[in-house]
């Protein structure tokens, strides 16, 4: 079998190296809001068809993740670091 035209071209991408070539044409014809817009959309429309009790849901089951893979100790810590950020900001806040 002799190899077509479509052999010659370039060399075939992986599934995740055409899903971001895609996602940079897409951005450069819409620009960079345009996913947060689609996003928005999608969201919206999942919160009407499953209702606010489906994201508690997903939530609940990610934390529960989370909690598996770095144990409970890992919320206290990002917790901590997170009041330190806001105690920072602050500080820098009184200084302006």
């Amino acid at each position: 079998m002799e190899p077509t035209h479509y052999d010659q071209k370039k060399p075939r991408l992986s599934v995740s190296e055409a899903g971001r070539l895609g996602g940079e044409r897409v951005k450069d014809k819409y620009g960079p809001d345009y996913f947060t817009k689609i996003g928005g959309k999608g969201g919206q429309r999942l919160k009407e068809s499953r209702g606010s009790a489906y994201f508690a849901e997903i939530g609940k089951k990610g934390g529960q993740a989370v909690k598996s893979r770095y144990g409970a100790d890992h919320f206290a810590a990002i917790g901590h670091k997170g009041g330190q950020k806001v105690r920072e900001l602050i500080e820098r806040g009184k200084e302006v």
